[in-house]
């Protein structure tokens, strides 16, 4: 929202105060408040009938600095409030004439008092951004309405990205951005994902702790600065510090939440009804049956919509003219190995008995008259659950309760964006704070009974809607895109910016929703969708099968669902990092090669953990341009090396991609390729690649529960290469990627393969001498 007409003048309607003299510090409980004057203060009488801005800093948890600025703070404070997280930290304040420093680990504010309002934030010495003069404000508009905003310093050079799931331009610059959940599709600047936090390529966060709308400038009203404001009294932000941009994502998700680890299984190839297709058991099973008959791994069968009877969504209650004995198809499904997931949204439509249920014991969110708040967008005459009220909960959780004692391992959350704010919730919540945070209780609710039911690290949602603290319950989906080149890039774009806003795990419908893609469309993103933590073919009005568009897209789903699950041991770990650390499985290049300048603008290409490059074909030439950092890189695929710090244009066929490994990198592969869920330990290869002198490196492998199970490291020195490792692997073996011959081995049987020689480990130790 802008305030300014150009830089000198304020907008027609608005006034605008900004803190000038600091009148006082005061220190208390480890905080420290300032109170600024928004005048410069001369004598005695220039005290009265003036304005007194308060700005408090605080840490809720290391490397982190919070500031609330307050105007008049006597008004009502109504929830909800995001769940953040509050350790104990050491905090040290230094004061001295010039200057008064708040430290948090390697985290500072350094505030002038002899002159012009400013705040500098640094971290090790190392200047992030800062509050300058003229840029808090807080604003009288028009019909009595009041703003605060923020202005912090933007470098030259520097990128913003985040801000949730946006399918605009991946770096942020120049674009204005509200955050405010709707139903916009993925070719629009709305989102169904919107996280009041950004990540620069600085190395630094900014996290604004308001649910309700925060409208940004992006170096746009001020070309130099990153504005944000909030309608009312007060504004809350949050200095985020780090050595590393991935060390700033672990410190953002430690105050607002680590994603939660998703089930192994939830990793393979999911397959659905599609949505407006006709489908009944028969259908199901030809899908399913087909993909067996084909050699195509599938681990999960989504049933999408009309698993319910038109007009009743959502009742829970299976359309019986379609399935009519529901729990034994689930079980003939299950015998074939598969999880099931069913979708469901938050509303009822009022032909559904659940309606009068809801209506009768207020679990529906009613009007201010008292009335059950109702329209027919999506539902005829559909109420919205009302997740404040905890008899609600459990009346709800009652009925998806029933779905998994029938057989159903997760459930797809759709909707959630299309909330109301002239309504009433059952404790009082503030409506407009509601709209973006129905989200958050909405999907606690479901991955709660989910986790309740099946127990830890079993609970897997399908999710499209998020806020802040979304990330605990995993997965998040795309939406709706089309099926079109352009819009698998800019789902590509969306998956990148929810990284870097704190979500590990992302998945997108596989050649997508809208219309039916080409046959050549279907296929890159095929390699596109198996190359993401999570793989779901999905559509509107047809079905994604892959024989439906030709032979050849038959075997890509074949190639790369088959490689994924051997490549489990390796993603899984990634899975468990995203877990541990809040780093996304899929990240923009900025993230891992933030040294290099060249990867900061990056968008059509990403890391899959640690050591794999994916660069997607968006085109029906084959033709990929890719950038490629320092070192060399190796094509996990046809086995070619490239050398970093330059860029490439090469042409592949659908069996093929830019698929690089990163120098100095192990990758681990298992024995199983026909399901992701499996001993990873068992049977284990693990892919040596580019190893260079005087280096180290290291991979952990992991049980299914997110357990570490071993640890492998080679080290490579007077060309002599030691791999050994610790802890429990049944069998394992090693491939030296890119070499043809060793002088000698001990600990090992050689053989010659494809891409190098192969080693199978006869004990803890191997030595290979080159």
């Amino acid at each position: 929202m802008k305030f300014t007409d150009g830089y000198w003048m304020t907008r027609k309607g608005y006034s605008m105060q900004h803190p000038v003299d600091i009148r006082d510090i005061v220190t208390k409980n480890d905080e420290l408040t300032l109170y600024a004057a928004t005048k410069k203060i001369v004598h005695k009488g220039d005290t009265l009938n003036g304005t007194l801005l308060k700005a408090s800093l605080s840490s809720p948890i290391p490397n982190v600095i919070k500031v609330q600025f307050n105007h008049h703070k006597g008004g009502l404070k109504k929830g909800p409030e995001f769940e953040l997280a509050q350790l104990e930290t050491d905090i040290q304040i230094v004061e001295d004439d010039d200057r008064t420093v708040f430290q948090t680990g390697d985290l500072t504010a350094t505030i002038r008092k002899n002159s012009n309002w400013g705040i500098s934030f640094d971290f090790a010495g190392r200047h992030l951004t800062g509050s300058v003069h003229r840029g808090p404000g807080y604003i009288n508009g028009p019909e009595d309405t009041v703003f605060f905003r923020e202005q912090l310093e933007l470098g030259i050079g520097e990128y913003i990205y985040g801000l949730g799931e946006r399918f605009t331009p991946f770096v942020k610059n120049g674009q204005v951005v509200d955050i405010w959940n709707e139903d916009g599709g993925t070719s629009s600047e709305q989102a169904y994902k919107n996280i009041p936090f950004y990540l620069s390529s600085k190395g630094y966060g900014v996290f604004v702790n308001h649910p309700e709308k925060v409208s940004y400038e992006v170096a746009s009203e001020n070309v130099s600065k990153v504005q944000f404001s909030v309608e009312g009294e007060s504004l809350e932000y949050y200095i985020i510090g780090g050595r590393n941009p991935k060390e700033v994502l672990d410190n953002y998700t430690t105050l607002t939440g680590k994603p939660a680890l998703p089930p192994a299984w939830t990793f393979g190839l999911w397959l659905t009804t599609s949505f407006t297709t006709d489908y009944d058991e028969a259908t199901v099973n030809h899908f399913v049956d087909g993909m067996k008959e084909r050699d195509l791994p599938l681990s999960v069968f989504h049933f999408d919509c009309f698993w319910m009877r038109e007009y009743q969504w959502c009742d829970f209650v299976w359309d019986e003219r379609m399935f009519p004995e529901p729990e034994a198809m689930l079980t003939r499904l299950k015998e074939k190995g598969l999880k099931i997931c069913a979708w469901i949204n938050p509303y009822i439509a009022e032909k559904s008995y659940l309606f009068d249920e809801g209506m009768e014991h207020g679990y529906l969110v009613k009007r201010a008259d008292g009335s059950v708040w109702q329209w027919d967008l999506w539902q005829a005459g559909m109420g919205l659950v009302d997740f404040t009220n905890p008899d609600a909960v459990k009346w709800y959780k009652s009925k998806l309760k029933v779905l998994i004692d029938q057989g159903v391992d997760s459930f797809k959350t759709d909707f959630g964006e299309r909330i109301p704010t002239d309504v009433v919730y059952y404790d009082g919540s503030d409506p407009v704070k509601m709209h973006n945070y129905y989200t958050f209780l909405y999907n606690k609710v479901v991955f709660e009974l989910l986790e309740e039911s099946l127990g830890k690290n079993e609970a897997a949602l399908f999710a499209r809607s998020a806020t802040v603290g979304g990330q605990q319950f995993p997965v998040h989906w795309g939406g709706d895109c089309s099926s079109t080149f352009e819009s698998m890039a800019e789902s590509l774009r969306g998956g990148l910016s929810l990284g870097v806003s704190g979500f590990g795990f992302w998945s997108h419908d596989i050649s997508g929703f809208e219309m039916t893609a080409a046959p050549e469309v279907y296929k890159r993103w095929v390699q596109f969708g198996m190359l993401s933590s999570h793989s779901r073919l999905h559509g509107n009005e047809s079905y994604r099968v892959p024989w439906l568009f030709d032979e050849e897209s038959v075997d890509v789903l074949r190639a790369f669902t088959k490689l994924k699950c051997r490549l489990m041991p390796y993603l899984f770990d990634a899975a468990v990092n995203a877990s541990e650390q809040g780093v996304p499985m899929m990240r923009p290049m900025v993230l891992d090669f933030h040294e290099d300048p060249t990867t900061h603008t990056l968008d059509r290409q990403y890391m899959f953990g640690d050591s794999l490059l994916v660069a997607p074909i968006f085109n029906t030439e084959g033709l990929a341009t890719y950038y490629v950092p320092e070192g060399k890189w190796t094509n996990f695929l046809t086995g070619a090396s490239v050398q970093g710090g330059r860029w490439y244009n090469e042409t592949f066929d659908f069996m093929n991609l830019p698929l690089l490994v990163k120098p100095n990198s192990i990758i681990a592969l298992g024995a199983e390729e026909n399901k992701p869920d499996y001993d990873y330990t068992d049977g284990v290869e693990l892919h040596i690649f580019e190893l260079e002198e005087g280096q180290s490196t290291s991979i952990r492998l992991v049980n299914m529960q997110g357990a570490q199970e071993a640890i492998v490291t080679a080290s490579r020195q007077n060309n002599t290469i030691d791999i050994a490792t610790e802890g429990t692997l049944k069998s394992w073996s090693v491939v030296l990627r890119g070499i043809t011959s060793v002088g000698g081995i001990v600990g090992a049987e050689q053989s010659t393969v494809e891409h190098g020689i192969r080693l199978q480990a006869q004990d803890q130790k191997v030595t290979v001498t080159l």
